[in-house]
């Protein structure tokens, strides 16, 4: 016998134990008894299970072509969340998922899938709309909440598809309201919903939900250095989703209602002295600018600045620049009328214009 079995064989001996003693059969541990899941636990699972089902996952494809042998492939150029809109087959998702594809795949909660066509995008507010054919009965449209009575501290939830994760629900508050994000296209997103639910890579064009699960917002952005959910979220609110999609369903693209006028650079507005709002250096013809009586800055013979208006409110609502007064018409609707609050050369008046369309 080895030596080193010797001595553990004395060393068991020693403390009264069999040598060879069997060991005790494997047995589970008995399962402790817990009580009912709490309220909150509870609403989780129950918002999950009624708004998963309308939870879509998106992949994108892009063609492409093999330099020496001229071959065209497809291969996937990005991953989104969206939502079913209506039992018509309307997805909406953020414009950012789909910009750069050439065609899209929508996967819906069953893990059918469905060649999706787009409808209309509003790149402005990063909004698009797709459309798939698929049976009324695998497409329950998202219940709407509104944006308009959110408070600081209310509870939300977030479904999407993270780094490809199929169908995650993530928890967290309203950590903020009426914050401003930049959209693809440069222009500002203003009211949107900052949220601590964990928004990563992936969630993008997926709800955010109240406690209702109502739809209260459009997840679109996360703050984050490393790229993954630092805490810091943020989604555009369902008001102004609710007020554009129908106008892409409809039209195909979201048509601007307009003045017909070109604004100088906020620069300018400085050098020249004038107050804060939209400094007009262009009226263009039969437009109902120019129908309202509105004058551009403009140079007499001489070269010397002849002052013009600058637009410092619609409707009473004052706007500190262009796109202050384009967020604003865009809540109104082609041959509406608005009132304008106009300076010129320290005199400040009231026009009314008819707002024309911007194609």
């Amino acid at each position: 016998m080895p030596r080193r079995l010797l001595l553990a064989t004395a060393l068991l001996a020693a403390l009264g134990a069999p040598a060879f003693a069997k060991a005790p059969p494997a047995q589970p541990r008995a399962i402790s008894a817990r009580g009912a899941l709490s309220a909150e636990e509870q609403n989780n699972i129950g918002v999950f299970k009624r708004v998963s089902p309308s939870v879509v996952h998106i992949t994108t494809l892009s063609v492409q072509r093999d330099f020496f042998s001229l071959r065209t492939s497809e291969q996937p150029s990005g991953t989104g969340t969206g939502f079913v809109w209506d039992e018509a087959g309307h997805i909406v998702t953020n414009f950012h998922v789909i910009q750069g594809g050439d065609r899209a795949t929508v996967t819906l909660a069953d893990q059918s899938s469905y060649a999706a066509r787009l409808v209309g995008a509003f790149p402005d507010r990063d909004l698009a709309v797709l459309r798939i054919e698929a049976p009324r009965d695998k497409l329950p449209a998202i219940a709407v909440g509104t944006s308009r009575e959110l408070q600081v501290g209310q509870k939300v939830y977030a479904i999407g598809n993270p780094f490809g994760l199929d169908q995650t629900l993530t928890t967290g508050i309203v950590s903020a309201l009426n914050r401003e994000i930049e959209s693809v296209t440069r222009r500002t997103i203003k009211g949107a919903i900052q949220t601590d639910a964990a928004i990563n890579p992936g969630n993008s064009g997926g709800p955010l939900l109240d406690s209702a699960g109502r739809l209260i917002g459009v997840n679109t952005a996360i703050y984050s250095p490393s790229g993954a959910s630092a805490g810091i979220g943020f989604a555009i609110p369902v008001d102004e989703v609710n007020r554009i999609v129908p106008r892409l369903i409809r039209d195909g693209r979201f048509v601007r209602p307009a003045l017909g006028v070109t604004a100088g650079a906020p620069q300018l507005t400085q050098t020249l002295r004038a107050p804060k709002g939209v400094l007009l250096v262009d009226v263009a013809n039969a437009s109902p600018a120019a129908a309202a009586g509105l004058q551009p800055y403009r140079r007499d013979r001489n070269g010397r600045i002849v002052q013009g208006d600058v637009i410092t409110a619609v409707d009473a609502q004052a706007v500190a620049d262009l796109d202050d007064m384009l967020s604003l018409l865009e809540t109104r609707q082609i041959g509406e009328k608005v009132t304008l609050t106009v300076w010129r050369a320290g005199q400040t008046r009231r026009v009314t214009a008819t707002l024309g369309s911007s194609d």
